[in-house]
């Protein structure tokens, strides 16, 4: 177990509810203080000889000196180990007032060695006192997080400690591997070949290499889970780019007139298209101007263009193409791109498969964003292309996150210098520095080997009472 300062001697205290008027606000406590401060802020109805864990109570948080109500609770008591943080917790169910949580976690903080706690404290001590392994400390923030039903279900499999158990696996037999290796150098002179290298080699790449590759192959579909993509759409003005976000976002968000120019700013809105979490960028038309604001705009729709995963170039269907459709898809040739042919309520006829030629094989959809036909082709072109046309991985699947890819990747290059070192019959205590090392990145996964600074780094991203 780990320590930092004052781990075992602090109680800490937080609003574990957002700020804000609500229904029921509540403050969690956790450490060795929480039963003395029930027992001297809660005035229960029915006072208990003792309080029983897990139960809750109803009654009165009071002032500690004049025992002034504060508020009427709910306040539950649960003994260590069997809680959260591992420790003493009390949590305090009161009414949903800013105000009076304030009040009665001022209270709290009075106690000798009580503090209020840092973001995500009361999930680092369940992983320092070895509730959780880091992964599924990382999932409980990526819940808290996540923008699609499909984020969620993926941050529950790991916080049900689905990657823990896979990681856990590779390791098992990486140090059955090591054990061997082991015997190999304590009995460097024996007769009978403990290594051997074809059959090591095999074992490796069966129950370490293959899994670990499989695991690495889950990672860009959860990147896409959890961070989404960015989408900007790009045209020329008045080709029906803020009718296009507001018909995918279902609701009148842009300012939409038949005046070119109206965007002079960019807008952004998030919606979830198949699972994954978009992030879209109308912007203002992009094309020669001398008003000031509008160029405002344009500069800013450039920016924002630069940092786009995806383009969705719109074009105006009832004018045709233009030399300005052209030169935006040239701008854009960096991007993933799709070509949105828009008001095809406005025109007879439609030759697709030119557009597609015309722009590269880029895929091409037809649309009418005043009628909403063509849209759900739209959204499927879209998830074709952020997705790379692979689709998102099986349902609750674990999948590693982009710190957890990282550390596979290093120790999926320690095991393969491994195998590499068999083949060229090198000595077993130079293999085994590299099995370590494979080892070793495993470990910062789960957080065995995981340095002090990155661990703050994670628990800093949670929100306080987490």
């Amino acid at each position: 177990m780990r320590d930092f300062p004052d781990f075992n001697e602090a109680t800490i205290a937080a609003m574990a509810t957002p700020p804000g008027a609500g229904g029921i606000g509540i403050i969690r406590v956790s450490g060795p203080q929480s039963h003395a401060i029930l027992q001297q802020l809660f005035q229960p109805k029915n006072p208990p000889q003792n309080f029983i864990s897990h139960r809750l109570y109803f009654g009165a948080i009071v002032h500690p000196k004049t025992r002034a109500v504060i508020d009427e609770v709910l306040a539950v008591y649960m003994r260590a180990p069997r809680t959260y943080t591992r420790e003493d917790v009390v949590e305090i169910h009161g009414h949903g007032s800013y105000l009076l949580l304030q009040e009665i976690l001022a209270q709290i903080v009075t106690f000798p060695a009580t503090r209020l706690a840092e973001p995500g404290e009361f999930t680092k001590r369940a992983f320092l006192h070895g509730r959780i392994d880091l992964t599924q400390a990382e999932a409980v923030a990526e819940l808290l997080g996540a923008k699609t039903k499909e984020g969620a279900n993926l941050a529950v499999s790991q916080l049900r400690g689905g990657l823990h158990g896979e990681i856990w696996k590779i390791r098992d037999a990486l140090l059955a591997v090591r054990a061997i290796m082991e015997v190999a150098i304590d009995f460097p002179d024996e007769e009978v070949e403990i290594l051997d290298a074809h059959a090591l080699t095999a074992r490796l790449a069966r129950e370490v290499q293959e899994p670990l590759a499989r695991l690495l192959a889950r990672a860009d579909g959860g990147k896409i889970i959890r961070e989404g993509v960015s989408v900007v759409i790009l045209g020329r003005p008045n080709v029906g780019k803020s009718s296009l976000l507001n018909c995918l976002l279902r609701e009148d968000r842009a300012i939409v007139t038949e005046l070119p120019g109206t965007t002079r700013d960019t807008i952004e809105e998030c919606l979830d298209i198949k699972g994954v979490p978009v992030r879209i960028v109308d912007t203002a038309g992009i094309r020669e101007t001398v008003e000031a604001v509008e160029e405002i705009g344009i500069r800013r729709a450039r920016q924002k263009l630069g940092e786009a995963d995806l383009v969705l170039l719109v074009l105006d269907g009832a004018e045709g193409l233009q030399a300005e459709d052209r030169a935006l898809f040239e701008v854009a040739a960096d991007k993933k791109v799709v070509v949105v042919v828009n008001k095809i309520d406005r025109t007879a006829s439609l030759d697709l498969a030119l557009y597609g030629e015309i722009f590269s094989g880029a895929p091409v959809v037809a649309i009418s964003a005043t009628t909403g036909e063509g849209i759900r082709n739209l959204e499927d072109a879209v998830y074709e292309a952020a997705t790379g046309g692979q689709g998102l991985q099986e349902p609750g699947v674990a999948a590693p996150n982009v710190r957890h890819a990282a550390a596979l990747q290093r120790a999926l290059a320690a095991v393969q210098q491994v195998g590499e070192g068999l083949a060229a019959d090198l000595p077993p205590d130079l293999l085994a520095i590299d099995l370590q090392a494979a080892l070793a990145f495993l470990g910062d996964i789960i957080g065995e080997t995981t340095t002090d600074d990155v661990l703050d780094m994670i628990f800093a991203e949670f929100c306080l009472g987490k």
